[in-house]
């Protein structure tokens, strides 16, 4: 699997299960995020982009050129900041702002 969910992160919004197009993120009782079928998960991020949260995290493993950093997204209006931790404790943050999209 290569995205977890932080249940005490998670704000029960459900942004996550509607973004997936696989169809593999439910609230469960608890009214948390969790994945149904972790196995089928193939990383496309939608889920790690729609939550509001941050509590979505995709992990770059050694096979994918990110030798087991974790990536998340946190939003402030249209401004995402796009954070890479690596395994040594280095962060990287990268801001990207939405009004700036295809500006060529």
């Amino acid at each position: 699997m290569s995205v977890s969910i932080d249940a005490r992160a998670c704000v029960g919004c459900g942004a996550c299960a509607r973004a997936c197009p696989g169809n593999l993120i439910a609230l469960g009782p608890d009214g948390h995020a969790r994945m149904r079928r972790p196995r089928d998960c193939w990383g496309c991020t939608a889920c790690l982009k729609a939550c509001p949260a941050g509590a979505i995290a995709y992990f770059l493993g050694a096979d994918a050129g990110g030798r087991g950093t974790t990536l998340r997204v946190s939003r402030s209006g249209a401004l995402s900041v796009w954070e890479f931790r690596r395994p040594d404790g280095s962060v990287e943050r990268v801001e990207v702002d939405a009004r700036d999209a295809n500006a060529y």
